[in-house]
């Protein structure tokens, strides 16, 4: 209509997600680098190697770091075809394809896991972190049947800027870490124990119960998500 004026571009456009070309089955947030400060990973299962393929081919094409979780070694030798970079963490079973010169580790995250059966999860979370930028410390096998072998590491958890606690069985042992420092701690509950621990939920309930204040807990087994969400906490709440 005559004389009406031009409206400005609606701010909240600018951070809507960029997709990338059309994969068919797949539209990679190729935005996400920018928006939320590290790309979209690329989860495996439930996914064919030709689709894993087609994301990381998109993500590398864009220069972007390609990170992928839960991953098996066929899908390293696909990965690893086509960029010899590659890099396999099978206790974590994370595959990294690392763009630009490597960052000065930030921080300090802590990574403690109560048993060896813990540890597959325990290193997700641990490498993901490390992977996003923080300098991370583990510390394993140090559940509460054997406390004390915790509070040697008494330096370490006042040391550290967020703490992630891996633990199946009961799960008290976010609990008991909590009770010990004035930091951030992220538990996660894995699904290692006996018939009544029921896949995780024991440990799970556990940990969202937690008399000790500071305690958040994502789900079963989301080493990932633990080790991502102390990172953020890790640099963001310093200003780093």
């Amino acid at each position: 209509m005559a004389g009406r004026k031009k409206q400005k571009p609606d701010a909240r456009h600018r951070h809507q997600p960029v997709f990338s070309d059309d994969l068919c089955a797949a539209r990679v947030d190729v935005g996400r680098l920018k928006r939320r400060g590290f790309p979209e990973v690329i989860y495996c299962p439930g996914k064919t190697l030709a689709q894993i393929e087609k994301i990381a081919a998109c993500l590398l094409a864009h220069k972007q770091t390609v990170l992928l979780t839960r991953a098996g070694q066929a899908v390293f030798d696909c990965i690893r075809a086509m960029a010899p970079q590659a890099e396999y963490n099978r206790n974590g079973r994370l595959i990294v394809v690392a763009q630009g010169k490597p960052a000065k580790p930030l921080g300090r995250v802590l990574v403690i896991s109560a048993g060896t059966g813990d540890i597959p999860v325990a290193e997700e979370a641990a490498a993901t972190a490390e992977i996003m930028g923080s300098r991370v410390e583990r510390l394993f096998d140090v559940g509460v049947a054997g406390v004390h072998r915790l509070l040697d590491h008494g330096q370490s958890l006042a040391a550290a800027h967020v703490l992630v606690v891996v633990a199946g069985m009961e799960g008290a042992l976010a609990s008991v870490v909590s009770g010990l420092t004035a930091k951030p701690v992220i538990g996660v509950p894995t699904s290692v124990g006996y018939g009544a621990h029921f896949s995780g939920l024991a440990p799970l309930l556990t940990m969202l119960n937690s008399c000790s204040p500071g305690v958040c807990t994502v789900n079963i087994d989301n080493g990932f998500g633990a080790g991502y969400l102390a990172h953020l906490i890790n640099t963001q709440a310093r200003g780093i």
